[in-house]
């Protein structure tokens, strides 16, 4: 499905939607930096992503009103907004936020937050102009991104709703239950709210179980599966070192909060990493999610939008920590997503990054209660 990248229709394509929201965002990106600037903030790293996002903005003008061509404007939007992302997102994690005041709640934003998203949507735009996508392939690949984001999500929480009626029954026989039950319990949860979530899409979509790529793994199969274990975390040693080098902190996972204090619970985890974490994981965010992208983006296209799905999740397993810190830990789930992405679209075979995800995480877990103990 690589061409519906490239041209949607065999129509006169238009332009216009893609420059204008690239230069609605790019706008935001700076106006979210600027007015720290404007309160005081002197950091050189804000100074220069505010810098990039002028660039950015005014490369989409130029696309916008035809005084930039495609193939020079769109790169040169596609890496300063990129720039931006990169460069916001290593303020925030700096404790560099901008926040102002909301009337209408006790609260504030952080407006390099509002950049940092921005840009990122930016980036998608340049993207989208330099693959020449059309108005009406605007449109569809932003309904398909929410609404598969949106199933990502509801596999997420559809997990609580199914531990609830797992959980009532077990109350009859114990008066509490010990976190290691409860962690057992949730596990079981998630495989059942993942199942029926995915199964109850493909229903809904029109489509039977044969969507699902389950089949005998080969031996080709096989070295996939060494190779990706090793791909794995040779990704996230280069990730976490390059974070180190720059000085960034990520946070951590809640799993490892809670087994910080109870390491019992990483017994039942690291079964389950290979017997549901990962082949349930792989089945709706892969299988069903990043497979359906490939109707409306191309190979690499549902990749990239697949991962941020991914890692968009998992915001709340981190939310106990700053917003730079979280930013920081999905940028590495991310990056781990683009492997078990890849590794599914090479293989077309679901047990082959199940059993990557699967085995990473168990060994992740499994070291975690050797160092706990």
């Amino acid at each position: 499905m690589g061409e519906t990248a490239q041209v949607d229709d065999g129509s006169q394509l238009e332009f216009d939607a893609v420059s204008a929201v690239g230069t609605a965002l790019s706008g935001i990106a700076m106006a979210g930096l600027l007015v720290p600037v404007r309160q005081g903030i002197d950091d050189p790293v804000v100074l220069a992503a505010l810098a990039l996002a002028v660039v950015a903005l005014g490369v989409f003008l130029g696309r916008r009103h035809g005084s930039l061509e495609r193939s020079t404007g769109a790169p040169i939007a596609a890496v300063a907004s990129l720039t931006v992302l990169l460069l916001s997102g290593y303020a925030l994690n700096q404790g560099v936020t901008g926040s102002v005041g909301l009337p209408a709640v006790s609260g504030s934003f952080p407006l390099v937050l509002a950049a940092f998203l921005a840009a990122g949507g930016a980036v998608g735009m340049a993207v989208a102009d330099y693959t020449g996508i059309s108005s009406g392939g605007l449109k569809r690949r932003t309904a398909a991104t929410a609404s598969l984001a949106l199933l990502g999500v509801v596999g997420l929480l559809s997990t609580y709703l199914v531990m609830f009626a797992v959980a009532a029954p077990v109350y009859l026989f114990v008066d509490e239950l010990s976190q290691v039950l409860l962690t057992a319990l949730s596990q079981i949860s998630m495989a059942i709210s993942t199942a029926i979530v995915a199964v109850g899409y493909l229903r809904l979509s029109g489509k039977d179980l044969s969507f699902i790529d389950l089949r005998m793994p080969t031996k080709r199969d096989v070295g996939w599966v060494v190779g990706g274990i090793v791909v794995l975390f040779g990704t996230l040693y280069g990730i976490s070192l390059f974070l180190q080098l720059v000085g960034v902190e990520n946070a951590d996972h809640g799993t490892t909060e809670q087994a910080a204090q109870n390491p019992e619970i990483l017994l039942v985890l690291v079964p389950a990493a290979i017997l549901i974490i990962g082949p349930f994981e792989e089945l709706l965010y892969r299988n069903v999610i990043q497979k359906s992208l490939y109707d409306v983006f191309s190979r690499g296209g549902a990749i990239v939008v697949g991962s941020v799905i991914f890692a968009s999740v998992h915001t709340l397993a981190y939310g106990t920590a700053g917003i730079g810190a979280v930013v920081a830990s999905l940028g590495v789930i991310f990056g781990l997503s683009l492997v078990l992405a890849t590794i599914y679209e090479r293989t077309e075979n679901l047990l082959v990054p199940a059993a990557v995800h699967g085995v990473y995480n168990a060994l992740l877990f499994a070291n975690l209660y050797v160092t706990s103990v």
